[in-house]
């Protein structure tokens, strides 16, 4: 989850889906365009101003074993 900090001091959250040995501007980067394209108050592009943490959402498929 990556939320991004907007003009209007709102805080916008997205579910970005990622492998876990993502990297922390990967993950900024997917957020802040997935709201750039969207017709709402222009966030932050300062990396330091998002906020990243992870769900546990179960196991990661691409790291089980076939």
């Amino acid at each position: 989850m990556v939320a991004l900090a907007a003009e209007d001091g709102s805080s916008y959250v997205y579910r970005v889906y990622a492998p876990l040995d993502a990297l922390p501007g990967d993950l900024f980067w997917a957020a802040f365009h997935c709201h750039d394209d969207a017709r709402r108050p222009r966030a932050s592009d300062a990396f330091d101003s998002a906020r990243i943490w992870w769900l546990a959402t179960g196991p990661d498929p691409a790291r089980q074993q076939v």
